[in-house]
């Protein structure tokens, strides 16, 4: 219960963070915000851990917890790179993916069209995470998964926020449709091509994401 009541209160405090009520820099008082949240300081702590672990909030010790936001540079750099990785991911899926697992995928992505049609980005976020997971798996490298999936992590808050872009869950639905179709073909370059393009932040879609953070810390 105190696991899952970290998780709401870590999307709570990114949101807070993503509107400016939380700047850069800011200390993050601990006993306000477990007041604030009507529970013990544990499961908050637990929440500013996972907080931490996407780079929106640093750790300090004796110190405690401070907001963090990337620059555009750093995160551009970060999407770059999680989108080489998914593609490698998505490469080596294509060569040994299994049908149990391609079923998996065309579940998720059932889920997936369910909650772009009740405009839920949030539970679309869940079931995205869960098709991501799968692939990451599938790679068969688990050196590859393991730190494809630590990227993932820190990259969460802003791969979550740009879903509520006007018209992105539906885009993101129909690359969702691609990458399959390119694993079920056992096609390894156009699963590469696909995912990297799936993931990677470029041009207007990143100037869109900057901008809706810049907002919120005005």
């Amino acid at each position: 219960m105190e696991t899952r009541r970290a998780d709401q209160i870590a999307v709570q405090l990114e949101e807070l963070i993503f509107d400016g009520t939380f700047v850069d820099g800011q200390r993050l008082d601990e006993v306000r915000l477990a007041e604030h949240f009507g529970v013990s300081r544990t499961p908050l702590r637990e929440a500013l851990q996972r907080l931490a672990l996407s780079g929106m909030v640093e750790m300090i010790p004796r110190r405690g917890a401070f907001v963090q936001q990337p620059g555009p540079v750093q995160l551009m750099e970060m999407f770059e790179v999680m989108a080489e990785l998914e593609a490698a991911c998505g490469r080596l899926a294509a060569m040994r993916i299994t049908d149990s697992a391609l079923g998996d995928l065309r579940a998720a992505n059932a889920k997936c069209l369910a909650a772009v049609e009740a405009r839920d980005s949030d539970s679309y976020y869940a079931e995205n995470e869960r098709f991501h997971r799968i692939i990451y798996q599938q790679s068969g490298n688990g050196f590859l998964e393991q730190e494809t999936s630590k990227l993932h992590k820190r990259l969460k808050p802003f791969r979550r926020k740009q879903l509520r872009f006007r018209g992105r869950m539906a885009q993101s639905m129909a690359e969702h449709e691609a990458i399959v179709a390119a694993l079920e073909d056992g096609d390894a370059a156009r699963a590469e091509d696909t995912l990297r393009k799936h993931v990677a932040v470029q041009g207007e879609k990143f100037h869109i994401l900057m901008a809706s953070l810049k907002r919120a810390a005005e």
